[in-house]
């Protein structure tokens, strides 16, 4: 007979909410993926000083660098290991989401800070990176993995 508990019997009836994130946490996760590489095309702030705007590939005379690629390459890095149903990929997402977050916090920094006594507007797409990132880890922490039980004979 199968222990109720090893299915998430316990965890579906008493934390309804909690199961139905980790049922879509990876497909969920996927999704996110894909929403931080659009926003990284998107504006990440409005310099009133230059009159332009930066985003993720754009600063003037690349004084920021171009942050977007490495924030795309790790989206797609993590967007694979969502789909591979196995706890090594579950692992490495965890640890990837971890430096993606990092690296997303560094660029809302460096983008959205003062300079000179003049402060960026920021917009849509430097959000976007933010949250997106903080939610892929959220889902990367949240796996639905079915782990094999042992059978004794």
């Amino acid at each position: 007979m199968k222990n109720p508990d090893s299915s998430g019997f316990f965890y579906a009836y008493a934390f309804p909410i909690l199961y139905l994130r980790m049922k879509y946490s990876q497909w969920l996760g996927f999704a996110l993926a894909i929403i931080l590489v659009i926003a990284c095309f998107l504006h990440w702030t409005w310099h009133p000083d230059l009159q332009k705007y930066f985003t993720g590939f754009y600063s003037e005379e690349n004084v920021y660098g171009k942050p977007g690629y490495v924030l795309i390459f790790f989206a797609v890095v993590c967007s694979v290991l969502y789909l591979i149903p196995r706890v090594w990929a579950k692992r490495l997402n965890i640890f990837l989401c971890c430096l993606l977050l990092a690296y997303a916090i560094k660029s809302f920094i460096l983008f959205s800070g003062c300079y000179h006594g003049i402060c960026p507007v920021r917009q849509a797409g430097l959000w976007m990176i933010l949250l997106s990132s903080v939610l892929m880890l959220l889902a990367a922490v949240l796996p639905d993995l079915s782990l094999r039980t042992k059978v004794e004979s």
